[in-house]
């Protein structure tokens, strides 16, 4: 089985969702420096149409333009094989929000690998990485039903979405009838 792990950065797919054993990954970032095997953005992906068995995509959408987010998931569809899904996570802007609407914004949310991450860190991307790269800025956001609407707008079925800890985990699946 091949996973497409779009905008990967440094990191591997989780073992734990894409056992090594049955997974075999491609890595494709836009950022050449992190090792990817393909270099590309994720709204033009130089891969063969229905060519895996699964896209996975944790934290990159944010970082598009609001009308790149269809062109995406569109090229996440069509290079997945019939009855292949894609899996996606993304900040949670509704919790974010929430917080920034208590007062909260630039109190620490949550920490993760990196170091600590604000609210404000979840709407405008992590700041200390956003000073040096500013393909790390956060250029859109998404609530529940928006993520939702999207997906199924760009032909995904069977989509599920769902809130957990400042982020929402999504998961589609291609219609096994080829189109």
């Amino acid at each position: 089985m091949r996973v497409l792990h779009v905008g990967c950065g440094p990191a591997r797919v989780p073992e734990v969702i894409f056992p090594a054993d049955e997974w075999s990954e491609t890595r494709l970032d836009i950022d050449g420096s992190v090792a990817p095997d393909i270099v590309a953005s994720i709204t033009d992906l130089p891969v063969a149409d229905g060519a895996f068995h699964a896209v996975y995509s944790a934290h990159n959408l944010e970082h598009l333009t609001p009308h790149d987010v269809p062109v995406a998931l569109a090229e996440f569809r069509r290079v997945l094989a019939p009855g292949g899904f894609a899996m996606i996570a993304v900040p949670d802007l509704q919790q974010a929000a929430r917080a920034i609407a208590e007062g909260k914004g630039g109190e620490v949310a949550y920490v993760a690998p990196c170091g600590p991450i604000t609210a404000f860190d979840i709407v405008f991307g992590w700041s200390i990485a956003t000073a040096d790269n500013p393909w790390m800025s956060h250029r859109c956001g998404f609530t529940l039903d928006t993520l939702h609407g999207l997906l199924c707008a760009a032909g995904f079925k069977d989509v599920v979405v769902r809130s957990t800890s400042w982020q929402l985990e999504a998961l589609g699946v291609r219609d096994g009838d080829g189109s």
